[in-house]
């Protein structure tokens, strides 16, 4: 103990500069991502997965209950020990997602670090994600996309390392998590193909080379094998086929592509370098193409070995998808930072004057920075891509209201019995308002289906043992003859800022 002390010390004492900045990014990272954690409000998704953590929190043999959506239960088994921890649920979700965007920060530097051999290139990468505007939103919500960002990280990191290094132990490792990756999302598949990619970084100048790679062959087999032996455990919850099936909603099929190879393509590809461009801002945007190109000359295989590992799953992705928005992007955002920090430290190199230094450091992160602070604060100021903004905070999936209807609920249930109905049977609601009152006692939620055209029998009838009320977003409101109904209170969502219009969230009460 006494030398471990004794080295510890000596390695601080002897790099303080390079422990001193990685505290101040740890510091950093998390104030960024813990101040007001919950100001956007519940997403439809998060509603959805953070009520399945709930449901399999309480009934163990619902395990693979997201199975019946065709959706991998990693993510939301890694929330139920949180629920445990935070009062809120949506805290609890939120806190995977913020943990998982520490480990992907760690791992860009240490990728950077690996390939580039510069801990400055790591730090700079490392600094990008913590201010871009992309990752903290995303790290910041409940959703399976950033724990998918962290494990790609490390799957093609230790990939490197297992090319360099040849040993048994790593590829163990690197199948382990390449394994976890499969049971949080599909798309994991594309780190499995990229891990042939490594082969850019391989020495064939070596004498025995063609022993080397025999060698490595195996190790993959060990990686392969190993991942999809865990991926396997997905085959003991009984609707395992489910995956398949809800993927197809999701990606067309090779005969679609092949009768239309460039209609989704082309349309899905401006898409993504939209989203790239508006959420990374600018600058880190053209710093990350600076980066590539300077990268390519200094250091081709490795620049190579990171393009391919960005541009091979996002022109795949352009190419299958049916459904796209920013989040299934999320995962390649960290190797494009990687080549933003290789721009921004060679930049920083070739500056003599400190003048320069300092307006170029103002350049480039003045507008993250300023973009950070609304997301922090005033998230409906933000600079969003359309898509993501309507979905986010304009929508019925946005959940403005529905905590505070839950509080409202829970007071009324203290002294009489309530039942609720709701728009949908699955989403932003009832899901959101379940995850609020999962143990309130004296409160039943019924979903409605939508629109609301009628005040259901199923709220009527219960009035005679219970306080009835209807939670619906004015959107889904069809409801012609209102004498049933009396309005309790309004929860606006953000302005749609092409037209003006405002959507709000309703709470009702039913009268006899």
């Amino acid at each position: 103990m006494a030398k471990l002390k004794s080295s510890i010390f000596s390695f601080v004492q002897d790099n303080w500069l390079f422990v001193a900045v990685g505290l101040l990014l740890v510091v950093a990272y998390f104030f960024s991502r813990f101040l007001n954690l919950t100001l956007i409000p519940v997403f439809a998704d998060e509603a959805i997965y953070i009520r399945w953590a709930q449901v399999m929190r309480a009934v163990p043999s619902l395990r693979f209950i997201p199975l019946s959506d065709g959706k991998q239960p990693l993510f939301m088994w890694l929330i139920i020990p949180f629920l445990k921890v935070f009062p809120d649920p949506l805290v609890a979700g939120r806190m995977v997602s913020v943990l998982a965007g520490f480990g992907t920060m760690a791992g860009i530097f240490a990728l950077s670090l690996v390939l580039f051999k510069k801990k400055e290139i790591g730090f700079f990468a490392s600094l990008l994600y913590v201010i871009s505007p992309f990752s903290l939103f995303f790290d910041r919500l409940a959703l399976a996309d950033g724990l998918l960002s962290f494990l790609g990280v490390w799957v093609l990191l230790i990939a490197v390392l297992l090319l360099k290094l040849k040993r048994l132990d790593l590829a163990m490792i690197g199948g382990m998590i390449l394994g976890l990756a499969l049971l949080t999302k599909s798309p994991a598949l594309f780190f499995a193909l990229l891990l042939p990619a490594t082969l850019l970084l391989f020495d064939f100048s070596q004498k025995d080379w063609l022993l080397g790679l025999v060698k490595l062959t195996f190790l993959w087999g060990v990686v392969y094998f190993l991942a999809f032996a865990i991926y396997n455990i997905l085959r003991l919850g009984p609707e395992f086929h489910m995956i398949a099936l809800r993927n197809k909603d999701y990606v067309f099929s090779l005969a679609e592509i092949i009768n239309h190879p460039f209609k989704p393509f082309w349309g899905n590809f401006k898409a993504a370098i939209s989203w790239l461009w508006i959420l990374l801002t600018p600058v880190t945007f053209l710093l990350g193409w600076l980066g590539a190109g300077l990268a390519l000359k200094k250091n081709f295989r490795s620049a190579a070995f990171v393009l391919l590992a960005f541009f091979g799953p996002l022109c795949a992705q352009s190419a299958l998808a049916k459904v796209y928005t920013a989040r299934y992007i999320l995962f390649l955002v960290p190797f494009f930072l990687v080549l933003a920090g290789f721009g921004l430290a060679d930049f920083f190199d070739s500056l003599k004057s400190k003048k320069a230094v300092i307006g170029f450091l103002i350049l480039v992160f003045v507008f993250p920075l300023y973009q950070l602070g609304l997301l922090l604060s005033f998230p409906q100021q933000a600079s969003l891509p359309a898509e993501e903004r309507r979905g986010y905070l304009e929508i019925w999936t946005a959940g403005y209201g529905i905590r505070e209807a839950a509080d409202y609920l829970k007071m009324i249930a203290k002294d009489e019995k309530v039942l609720v109905g709701t728009e949908g049977y699955f989403g932003t609601l009832p899901d959101g308002l379940q995850i609020y009152l999962e143990k309130a006692p004296n409160i039943t939620i019924i979903g409605l289906g939508q629109p609301i055209r009628e005040i259901s029998s199923k709220l009527t009838n219960a009035l005679a043992d219970n306080r009835v009320f209807l939670l619906v977003n004015d959107s889904r409101l069809e409801v012609v003859d209102s004498k049933k109904i009396k309005l309790i209170n309004q929860f606006p969502k953000a302005k749609n800022l092409q037209t003006g219009s405002q959507e709000n969230l309703l709470l009702f009460e039913i009268s006899k």
